[in-house]
């Protein structure tokens, strides 16, 4: 360097005070400090590029992060002046630089995720859905490689990624998160961010997901009993009350104890609501054991917005928890769960009482499609449906009585 470059001390750049006008201090090579008044320091450097004088912001002067100084003001110095020996503008060179940093920024793993789950898979799940989604994505994904490059990203760094879930003992998570990065990339894809997805390249990597199966009571001798000891049960009003109607309807658990007065009509004797799977509108019609069971209950929740309201709070659901705790009060741990009345209803309907299949499905919420590939609506079979829940209710009332299977 030359005598006329290097001139500032870091000791007098700190301890430069603010005048009443703002000032410079030179270091040479076109580098200064500028003080302002309000005692703010920023470190410019002054230089002439194809014939004109131009000033190159380079920092706000400071020692910590994000702040620029001395020693780096220098080399940034140092760095225009071998753009400017190429004949580059370093302006135009560090505002290029600035608009690939945003563009790179945009284009991570992670901002494409968000803005996917924003635009995307918020508005084609229901909200449960959607919430659980996201917080596989930021627990098991962002983490590992969030700040990546989309497009850089490659099959094994991807598998690393699911390995880590899978060596938590969590395989069925781990495909569940492989199936989201898939539909992240696919969006990614289709906004012009990455070329192609690398899922599935990661056929059989993985172990394979054991298919969970919730325990059942199916055989109709010990749903008798089963049946008996709810009507025996002593538990609080509202616990009574969803246990005697998840057979009935067999809703998921999550839509029965999050069902809303407002959504039951009990003169029509019907249920409507989203189905927390599929967000498809469905219509539940209830037997009269269900609409009595309501009735009673409504003179004690009618007056709020949950049917089963939590013990703590009426204004948010019963827990989750509080189905399985009773059952298993009553002796049927292991043997009984709230989702495992699903699979009691179909197994028997389709098995003892001859139901059709696609009745049954229909009201398990599950998607069905008729002969033409068509899916049914909320009101497919609703006649048919209501005759086979009435039907249903009258077989376990006389299975509680002790009538044979």
């Amino acid at each position: 360097m030359s005598r006329q470059t290097n001139k500032l001390s870091a000791t007098a750049v700190k301890m430069a005070k603010p005048r009443e006008k703002a000032f410079k201090m030179t270091d040479g090579g076109g580098l200064y400090l500028e003080v302002s008044p309000t005692g703010s320091k920023y470190w410019r450097m002054k230089y002439r590029h194809a014939g004109k004088e131009k000033r190159l912001a380079i920092g706000v002067y400071g020692t910590s992060a994000g702040k620029v100084s001395l020693v780096a003001a220098r080399e940034a110095r140092d760095e225009a002046k071998r753009q400017l020996a190429q004949g580059i503008d370093p302006s135009t060179a560090k505002r290029i630089a600035r608009q690939q940093g945003e563009q790179s920024a945009a284009n991570t793993f992670m901002a494409v995720a968000v803005e996917w789950l924003e635009k995307v898979h918020q508005h084609d799940v229901v909200p449960a859905h959607y919430q659980r989604n996201k917080r596989r994505l930021e627990r098991d994904a962002f983490p590992i490689i969030g700040k990546r490059p989309i497009s850089e990203i490659t099959p094994p760094e991807l598998l690393g990624c699911l390995r880590r879930i899978e060596d938590r003992g969590h395989i069925e998570t781990a495909h569940r998160v492989k199936t989201l990065c898939g539909q992240v990339f696919r969006y990614g894809i289709s906004t012009g961010r990455v070329e192609r997805d690398p899922t599935p390249d990661l056929r059989g990597a993985l172990r394979p997901s054991k298919t969970k199966h919730y325990p059942a009571l199916t055989d109709p001798k010990e749903v008798a009993e089963l049946l008996r000891a709810i009507e025996g049960y002593g538990g609080q009003p509202t616990t009574i009350a969803a246990l005697k109607l998840a057979p009935l309807v067999f809703t998921r658990p999550g839509e029965l104890r999050q069902a809303r007065w407002t959504d039951i009509d009990l003169a029509d004797a019907t249920w409507t609501f989203e189905a927390s799977k599929t967000g498809q509108p469905l219509i539940i019609p209830l037997p009269h054991q269900a609409v009595t069971i309501l009735r009673d209950l409504h003179g004690l929740t009618g007056r709020t917005e949950f049917v089963f309201p939590g013990i703590r709070s009426s204004k948010r659901p019963m827990s989750n928890a509080t189905i399985k705790a009773a059952l298993d009060r009553m002796g049927f741990k292991g043997e009984m769960t709230a989702h495992g009345f699903r699979a009691m209803a179909r197994t028997i309907l389709a098995e003892r009482l001859n139901y059709p299949e696609h009745y049954i499905e229909q009201q398990l919420a599950h998607a069905v499609k008729d002969s033409n590939g068509r899916a049914y609506n909320r009101t497919s079979h609703l006649d048919q449906r209501r005759e086979m829940l009435q039907s249903w209710a009258d077989y376990l009332d006389a299975l509680r009585g002790g009538a044979d299977s």
